[in-house]
């Protein structure tokens, strides 16, 4: 078997950490080695090369030489796949968003052909923006499902998808009821988690649009099934904050509805958190779930600032998102930024190191899956991307007189869209190239092999 050698500039988190910009590795010429889907070696070049061919153990072809950055491939803790058709839709607040714009755009999905289509258009746009594994909302219709995770197949993407549980306040042709989304989730569970990079999510879109009784059935599944994923929002809206009151006044608060129903726990993702009172922060915190900070969608609808800082200070785990297609952008950098916006509002500096590995191996930490993604360790699936230096000349110019390896990463989030990545791969195969298309296995053709840049 033929390894696969990338030579370039290397950073990553290799263990969870509550202080990233001390618990990096960085490699200014580093070596990352693949075989089989996974990373087999990483380290300095110098000691890499010096080795005699026979204590290398390695046979390979040459060497990819990267003029960027190397990072793992980024985790994006909640999208919505169809609804990346009405990104950028004008002047709602979530509400009155999801009646004029999401639920018409949603109920396409039944048509098989027309989710097919969006779903590789979908994953495509992904891999373009450097996100090699999302969890994603799908539909109402269990075909959307299927055809998010063929897609995600055919590329061999570790994906996380979830049929959207909704039975009440939506278009009657959005509406399943707790025995059917039971009966259909299950049986999604049962084909996709942990066939091939395939996991599950129980995905009820949030508790207003489901009925005690579907939460209950949401419930079962998770007991019935502890290892898939749980995704919905939580207090993004202070209007949904006060809807749930009236919905469910039997809770003291929001996050105690998903409590009551079995759906907090380790493996749960909670969109947007921004409104919690005390005792659902601690609660939070002991029960493992994540919030899955969506910084861009929570400034576009006006729905709020999310307090890092005090999550953090919780000990609770927190991801950033983009939350595509209230989020604006599926670039996770470009979302970074408006993290850190929102901290600066809130009298506080998001340190470039921890909003990386946010993105990073913290997300895959929060989710459980850090023994697979998040991070460049050997014996990690080979998901990473390459970045561009030089991808706009405001970029290239900004490096150039950084001197510092944060003030670098800083320039990068900051001043980054697609354009910033270069390459992406999926189990060491490049799906991935600025400037063409290259899906499924491994292809080399018409790469250019350039000298190293440094950091």
């Amino acid at each position: 078997m033929t390894q696969q050698v990338h030579r370039g500039s290397i950073l990553h988190f290799p263990k969870t950490t509550s202080d990233p910009a001390a618990n990096y590795q960085y490699f200014n010429d580093g070596v990352l080695v693949t075989e089989n889907g996974r990373i087999r070696h990483l380290g300095e070049a110098s000691e890499f090369f010096k080795l005699p061919a026979n204590q290398q153990r390695l046979n390979y072809g040459g060497v990819e030489m990267h003029k960027g950055l190397i990072i793992p491939g980024m985790i994006d803790s909640h999208v919505h796949f169809p609804q990346i058709e009405m990104i950028a839709s004008y002047g709602k607040q979530l509400l009155d968003w999801l009646n004029e714009y999401t639920f018409p755009t949603e109920q396409q999905f039944a048509n098989q052909a027309y989710a097919d289509a969006q779903a590789e258009f979908f994953l495509n746009q992904l891999l373009s923006h450097g996100t090699t594994t999302a969890s994603v909302f799908a539909t109402v219709h269990p075909q959307s499902v299927n055809a998010f995770f063929c897609a995600a197949e055919s590329l061999q993407a570790r994906m996380i998808c979830g049929k959207v549980m909704m039975d009440r306040f939506c278009p009657e042709t959005l509406q399943d009821t707790p025995e059917s989304a039971y009966r259909d989730s299950k049986a999604l569970i049962e084909r996709w988690h942990n066939q091939g990079r395939a996991m599950y999510a129980i995905t009820p879109r949030f508790a207003p649009t489901s009925t005690p009784e579907q939460l209950a059935k949401a419930g079962q599944l998770a007991n019935e099934h502890p290892d898939t994923f749980i995704q919905t929002h939580l207090s993004e809206n202070l209007g949904e904050v006060a809807w749930i009151k009236e919905l469910y006044p039997e809770h003291s608060d929001y996050l105690g509805v998903y409590e009551a129903y079995d759906l907090v726990r380790e493996r749960a993702l909670f969109g947007h958190a921004i409104h919690l009172e005390d005792r659902e922060y601690r609660s939070l915190a002991q029960s493992g779930a994540t919030i899955s900070f969506c910084p861009s969608s929570n400034l576009f609808l006006g729905s709020g600032l999310f307090n890092f800082d005090r999550a953090k200070a919780e000990g609770i785990h927190v991801s950033i998102a983009s939350d595509v297609g209230a989020g604006t952008d599926l670039s996770l950098f470009a979302n970074q930024a408006d993290a850190y916006k929102i901290c600066q509002l809130q009298n506080s500096s998001l340190d470039p190191f921890e909003s990386l590995y946010l993105s990073t191996q913290g997300a895959a930490a929060g989710m459980g899956i850090d023994h697979l993604v998040g991070n460049l360790n050997p014996g990690s699936e080979a998901d990473f991307v390459e970045l561009d230096f030089m991808a706009s000349p405001i970029l290239q110019q900004r490096l150039l007189r950084c001197k510092t390896l944060r003030e670098q990463l800083f320039a990068i989030i900051t001043l980054s869209d697609d354009r910033v990545i270069e390459r992406t791969y999926l189990c060491g195969n490049l799906v991935y190239k600025k400037g063409s298309k290259v899906c499924g296995h491994n292809s080399t053709s018409g790469l250019r092999y350039l000298s190293n840049g440094s950091m």
